[in-house]
């Protein structure tokens, strides 16, 4: 189920615009009727959607879907594949470009604002980019962590994992990345591979900035993350709609 407020409107448009163009083939009863029946419909949707459960994305460019239209970023498609099954859940996307592990904890707060039941973590990116102490980004992320479990107990949350860039040296890539396993393990939260996985260093597969997946590789991303995320989803009990 999506929540697109431009769609929305331009869907509402179009029905007005339907609806005055029929309204001169159309007797009144008619009218009424089809009126009560798509008052209806609506109601039946906006009641199955207050009742789904909540999956937030929660990250930077990676997952705000950098340059790309909205529906082709990876938690897009990912919603797209649950919208296909009739499972009982709705997508955030909460990315921000440009975030570091740091502006996430700030903005956490707000954000958890919306309930959550599952809460993927994906910030730390940047982090690596600026040379930033790693030390910072393994306690932001933890508390990130902490903060979801604190104000949602029975929320799962999973944390992607992210590979360092060779150029920032063997010893920072190595305690970078085992930053992901470690609070996995400490938190006991859900380890997500490495989930740009044959998209990172892909031409093919990334923007022109060589960072960034496009549209063909946020697929290859969705298809990455989904792999774990179905899990979690059973894991919750989901039931089909």
């Amino acid at each position: 189920m999506k929540f697109h407020l431009n769609s929305v409107h331009t869907n509402f448009i179009i029905a007005l615009l339907f609806l005055f163009i029929s309204c001169k083939n159309e007797s009144a009863p008619n009218q009424e009727v089809k009126k009560a029946a798509e008052s209806n419909e609506e109601s039946t949707t906006n009641a199955r959607a207050e009742n789904n459960k909540i999956i937030m994305f929660y990250g930077n460019s990676l997952t705000a879907g950098y340059r790309l239209e909205e529906h082709e970023s990876f938690p897009s498609r990912i919603e797209d594949r649950i919208d296909s099954l009739n499972l009982a859940y709705s997508v955030i996307n909460a990315g921000l470009s440009g975030d570091t592990s740091y502006d996430g904890l700030k903005r956490l707060d707000w954000v958890l604002n919306t309930k959550v039941d599952i809460f993927i973590l994906e910030l730390g990116a940047n982090d690596m980019l600026r040379g930033l102490p790693l030390k910072n980004t393994r306690e932001n992320l933890v508390q990130i962590v902490q903060k979801v479990k604190a104000k949602y107990p029975d929320a799962i949350i999973g944390i992607c994992a992210m590979a360092g860039a060779p150029n920032m040296g063997a010893d920072y890539v190595t305690e970078f990345e085992k930053i992901y396993t470690d609070i996995a393990k400490q938190e006991d939260i859900t380890y997500i591979p490495f989930f740009l996985e044959g998209v990172a260093g892909n031409s093919d597969l990334l923007l022109q900035d060589g960072k960034h997946p496009n549209a063909e590789g946020q697929k290859i991303v969705a298809e990455n993350i989904w792999k774990s995320l179905q899990n979690l989803l059973n894991a919750k009990k989901v039931i089909k709609i």
